[in-house]
């Protein structure tokens, strides 16, 4: 089974930018989605019913979306699906009510005035909680291509970051966040917590953020590397491979195989040339420690996965998915592409709202 979250911001559609009246559109919205606040007030977050069909969670995901916006649109607002705020003044970004987000800004401090990212985030079953832990030793190495391919968030409140994820690089400064350590057993990784825990550095269980986790409360794998895509097709094609993935793994696993140990800051070095340059540049391939062309690892993740994906009846469904993706380029590119027409953020949002209920 798969289970589906996407963030989502809340623009004025006049000013183009985000604004904190998510609460108005949650309020519009609860009686027809599964709708949650997120940290800010200017996101919401919508979920899927878990299901094992991609074309049934593309179904819901349009469903979602839809209601969502219809939502926003009836109290004067419109929702865009982007990594990071493009317009507006978000820092201090104004929290949602609830005690654990102001526990959060004491204990976090500064690192929260960048905290307003939309990602989409993957839940697949796992036996346990052990299993998840040694999926996320197998994912490590296919994180960074994942990124590329879902970079939507060039634009952070009115300038070009010159990345393609910001939102990657933002996130990654957070203490237990970004790319997940590897560990050689599940007494490691419990060990890592109890310590990381004695630090300060979680509140809880909810605060271990790393990209590909298990779940504080299912059984499942929960894996969060992307920026949630501006095209519901991409979202499915990347939900697609994350499944493939865990399957993947989770037949290595049996086998006991825990996975390679790719230093961290091999793959940190990864991350960062994944966000910075999508999939219009170079990725490093850190199985051999070497630069290969983003759709060149694309390709590598694909033959990787292959045989699960033809398990699963998603073949032919993901390889048409990652070549339309690959042929006209990510969120982050087409972003980029709407900049160069209109001369302005202005068009650039524009072209989110309508592209998000596409």
């Amino acid at each position: 089974m798969i289970g589906i979250e996407e963030e989502y911001f809340v623009v004025d559609p006049r000013t183009r930018h985000v604004v904190p009246r998510a609460a108005e559109v949650l309020a519009a919205a609860t009686d027809v989605l599964d709708v949650e606040q997120e940290v800010t007030r200017f996101q919401v977050e919508a979920r899927t019913a878990p299901s094992p069909d991609l074309s049934e969670l593309g179904a819901r995901l349009r469903v979602a979306r839809k209601e969502v916006a219809g939502a926003a649109r009836s109290c004067g607002l419109a929702v865009v699906a982007s990594g990071i705020p493009v317009l507006g003044d978000v820092m201090r970004p104004p929290l949602s009510d609830d005690v654990r987000y102001e526990q959060g800004r004491v204990l976090y401090r500064a690192l929260q005035d960048e905290i307003s990212i939309c990602a989409l985030h993957v839940h697949v079953d796992v036996p346990d909680e052990e299993h998840a832990v040694y999926v996320g030793n197998h994912l490590r190495p296919w994180l960074p291509t994942l990124i590329a391919l879902a970079a939507n968030s060039p634009f952070f409140v009115g300038r070009d970051t010159g990345y393609a994820s910001w939102r990657v690089i933002s996130w990654g400064r957070w203490p237990v966040a970004g790319a997940p350590p590897y560990f050689p057993s599940f007494a490691s990784y419990e060990g890592a917590l109890r310590a990381l825990s004695e630090s300060g550095a979680l509140m809880d269980a909810k605060t271990v953020y790393w990209d590909a986790r298990p779940s504080s409360r299912l059984p499942t794998v929960e894996v969060r590397v992307a920026d949630v895509p501006l095209d519901v097709s991409d979202s499915l094609t990347l939900i697609g491979l994350i499944r493939a993935l865990v399957v993947t793994a989770l037949a290595d696993v049996t086998r006991g195989d825990r996975g390679l140990p790719i230093p961290s800051e091999v793959l940190r070095a990864a991350y960062w040339r994944a966000a910075r340059d999508g999939l219009a540049g170079d990725s490093l391939d850190v199985r051999a420690g070497t630069l290969v062309p983003a759709p060149v690892m694309a390709g590598r993740l694909l033959h990787h996965v292959r045989r699960a994906l033809a398990e699963a009846g998603d073949l032919a469904f993901v390889e048409e998915g990652l070549g339309r993706l690959l042929g006209r380029g990510s969120g982050a590119m087409r972003q980029r592409q709407m900049h160069a027409r209109h001369g302005h953020l202005a068009g650039v949002v524009d072209d989110l709202i309508e592209a998000t209920v596409a």
